[in-house]
């Protein structure tokens, strides 16, 4: 699902949809297996529930575990959506996915949450890839 792209990010493809919640939102079986794949460093018993970080344009915000959401889709609140002119949702998009060592850098900025209506700091959307 995700390839390799830089030593910061991985890039995937995923619909992207929006949701009525305050934060971004996948499949959970499929956030535990990405966040193992790519979050877990095989030392010792690992949480697999922490938050993923996703970029997509130029606005990177945490990614939570939800059951009810369709796999290969990120659902995002709506005010994310809108700022990322999505046309006719759920529209295929590039994703940026943080490498683990990136996600933490990302994650000190927001302290690891978002809120709608709350996009990431300036610091945080500027951070570059």
């Amino acid at each position: 699902m995700f390839e390799v792209f830089s030593r910061s990010y991985y890039l995937g493809r995923l619909y992207v949809t929006p949701t009525d919640g305050d934060h971004a939102l996948m499949h959970s079986e499929q956030h535990e297996r990405i966040n193992e794949a790519v979050y877990a460093t095989g030392d010792g018993l690992e949480r697999l529930d922490t938050p993923l970080v996703m970029k997509l344009e130029s606005q990177h915000f945490p990614v939570h575990g939800a059951a009810d959401i369709p796999t290969n889709t990120l659902a995002l609140p709506e005010s994310m959506v809108e700022g990322a002119e999505i046309r006719n949702p759920p529209s295929l998009r590039e994703v940026f996915l943080a490498r683990r060592e990136r996600a933490r850098q990302l994650l000190a900025f927001t302290g690891g949450r978002q809120t709608a209506g709350n996009r990431p700091d300036e610091d945080l959307r500027n951070a570059g890839t």
